[in-house]
């Protein structure tokens, strides 16, 4: 089963397990197993739900603060609000870890060791590589190639998290300018297309009208040479008419008897 599947599989099941549940205690307690499912990366569509917003205005509106963490927040703003936020068990922390890597892949292309060790607090490289290998790679939210030499993934593929808020928009946009784009680029081969067909045509007609030319030219020339060769015949033969004539005329010399 391909990572889309499972995820649009375990949010269907978390989506309905929310919406079955009124009161804040059993809904904070959704919330805390969903961020700490393994295999769940994606949680806006709990955090839409209504009965969940409601949160917000209870003793537990802390639970919905957790869930817009892990939805669109990386481990670095879990400990700058660690003081506001429920304490978070071992899969959580692994978890919001891992959506931290996630939101660097989508960001950058190249990832510095230095960078993720500092965003991880992970303390030496091998325990990076570790922890990029086996709960990132191999759970599927990204691939890439380690490169120990230049210190620094090469992200190649990263799964795509929640939409901020007024991400939305800008996303669109972007399509937008994209599809604009596309579509000039489009309009331009298309009149490139144009004239090579008509650059073709021309060449088409021009080599026609060449090699009728030269077939005029050719016919003109073997009319020419049997017209000569037919001139040279009737020259060849008047000659040797006038010699044979010519020959007869003169007066045969009297051969004298030998005495």
């Amino acid at each position: 089963m391909d990572i889309e599947q499972r995820q649009s599989e375990l949010i269907d099941h978390f989506v309905k397990q929310a919406s079955a549940v009124s009161n804040a205690p059993s809904l904070a307690s959704v919330i805390v197993e969903a961020t700490s499912n393994p295999l769940l990366f994606a949680f806006s569509e709990i955090l839409a739900l209504p009965n969940v917003l409601q949160l917000e205005a209870t003793d537990n509106s802390v639970y919905l603060d957790l869930l817009r963490l892990f939805a669109h927040g990386i481990w670095s703003d879990y400990k700058s609000n660690s003081d506001r936020l429920p304490q978070l068990t071992p899969d959580q922390i692994l978890k919001l870890k891992q959506l931290t890597v996630l939101t660097l892949a989508e960001t950058y292309k190249v990832l510095p060791y230095d960078q993720l060790m500092q965003e991880l607090d992970v303390t030496n490289v091998r325990e990076l590589e570790d922890f990029l290998i086996n709960e990132c790679m191999y759970a599927g939210i990204v691939r890439g190639k380690l490169d120990q030499l230049r210190r620094c993934f090469e992200v190649q593929f990263a799964a795509g998290r929640d939409l901020r808020p007024g991400q939305l928009g800008n996303m669109i946009q972007t399509l937008s300018n994209w599809l604009s784009t596309s579509e000039n680029m489009l309009v331009s081969i298309q009149d490139k297309i144009k004239w090579a067909d008509a650059m073709s045509e021309i060449d088409k007609k021009h080599r026609k009208d060449v090699e009728e030319k030269v077939e005029e030219v050719k016919k003109s020339l073997f009319k020419a040479d049997i017209d000569f060769r037919g001139h040279e015949e009737i020259c060849s033969e008047s000659g040797g008419v006038m010699d044979y004539e010519e020959d007869r005329s003169r007066p045969k010399r009297r051969r004298h008897p030998i005495s």
